[in-house]
């Protein structure tokens, strides 16, 4: 196993929110992702990188190893499922909700709902401890439309404010998780370098309490 470690982002919110608490562990890297097109940044140890890629991507890196820690919101981690990860920290950061949503008003049809979502998993696990038939449509953004144009019933997304719901003539209705950034380590890393990760957990940690 390299001596490297690696550490998963992606880019926007989480990378800067991020970014502060990793600088408290003395990490700081030396290119900046919104500028640079390096996908793997050298950080000011020779023994520390940080890889950019997809929220929706980090589980995955960490679980197989091609990144000893990384960084995903809440509401990834329980679409990924979890597998082979530890998830030691909640960080406290990029706070949000995950939630049904639907037009403002709207009545819940007879018969089996449909629901569009890039929670796929999240959708079918929610519905399924209601006892709930439903059928769930799997797309990559633009939930808002779903319901619009008559696609789905409603829609399973992320909500911060809720302007863009309303903006939209939707409402949120039912919550389904609070969601926030998580801290999540392999579980081979975790025992094959575990002073350094542990020391990596503690700073972090403390800079989440101090923040």
């Amino acid at each position: 196993m390299s001596e490297t470690l690696t550490i998963a982002l992606s880019k926007g919110r989480i990378y800067e929110e991020t970014m502060p608490l990793l600088a408290h562990a003395g990490i700081v890297p030396k290119d900046d992702p919104e500028t640079s097109r390096k996908l793997i940044l050298d950080t000011n140890h020779d023994d520390v990188k940080l890889v950019i890629i997809r929220a929706t991507d980090v589980p995955t890196y960490v679980q197989y190893g091609a990144a000893d820690i990384g960084v995903a919101g809440k509401d990834v981690l329980l679409e990924h499922g979890g597998e082979g990860l530890y998830e030691p920290l909640d960080l406290e950061i990029a706070k949000c909700r995950l939630m049904t949503a639907g037009p403002v008003g709207a009545k819940e049809p007879e018969g089996r709902l449909r629901i569009a979502t890039k929670f796929v998993n999240c959708a079918r696990r929610y519905y399924a401890e209601q006892g709930k038939q439903v059928e769930v449509i799997k797309l990559y953004g633009s939930m808002e439309l779903a319901p619009l144009v008559g696609l789905a019933d409603f829609i399973i997304d992320v909500v911060d404010t809720g302007n863009t719901l309303k903006a939209n003539g939707l409402e949120p209705l039912e919550h389904i998780a609070d969601i926030s950034s998580r801290l999540v380590v392999n579980k081979a890393s975790m025992k094959m370098k575990h002073a350094r990760v542990k020391k990596l957990i503690d700073q972090i940690a403390e800079a989440v309490k101090n923040k």
